[in-house]
């Protein structure tokens, strides 16, 4: 027993006896410190150095033409009084677009509800037999209606939703039966 513990204290004297003392070096980027007083100080630190310039380089990109002609048309001009409703009516173009390529489409707007304060539009995309190529196009309907401002208009084009980022602007159906649980306490106020 006291081998025992003499080991033990001298095992403990050797291991609180030791001394270690590790030291390491490293560099610190060069700092050069600009300061006036009031203001933050400025820092200059050797980094990077980057050039942005231009070159000239030959790619395809897509070239857009636009014709616009004036034509006379036929317009659908609705008026909608609201009943008990003090507000004023205001003359709103309703339109309705699509960007096309690939064949001719038309687009028309076929139905118009009203559902509590919101007018739902029902469009039709066909797909007509002209090519057009590589060209892209947009086409759209319009009509005019005379109804207080604050009513929401939703549009639902009935046809197949073409390529392309615009088309998103729009909700595409297969058919105006899924909108019929929707549209059961609407007012029809234009059908073509």
């Amino acid at each position: 027993m006291r081998t025992v513990f003499l080991l033990s204290f001298l095992l403990t004297a050797f291991m609180f006896s030791c001394n270690v003392e590790k030291e390491e070096s490293g560099e610190m980027p060069e700092v050069d410190v600009d300061v006036t007083e009031g203001e933050a100080p400025e820092y200059d630190v050797n980094w990077a150095d980057v050039q942005v310039n231009t070159k000239t380089k030959t790619v395809k990109v897509p070239k857009v033409i636009v014709t616009m002609e004036e034509k006379e048309v036929e317009v659908p001009s609705i008026n909608v009084s609201m009943p008990n409703s003090d507000e004023e009516n205001e003359l709103r173009t309703i339109r309705v677009e699509a960007e096309i390529s690939g064949t001719m489409h038309d687009l028309e707007i076929q139905k118009v509800y009203a559902v509590n304060n919101k007018l739902i539009i029902i469009s039709e995309l066909e797909e007509e037999s002209q090519n057009l190529g590589e060209e892209r196009v947009r086409i759209s309907d319009q009509i005019e209606i005379n109804a207080p401002a604050d009513l929401a208009v939703r549009h639902y084009i009935i046809g197949e939703r073409p390529e392309g980022s615009f088309n998103e602007n729009y909700n595409y159906i297969t058919s105006e039966n899924e909108l019929q649980s929707y549209l059961a306490d609407s007012k029809l106020i234009y059908e073509d």
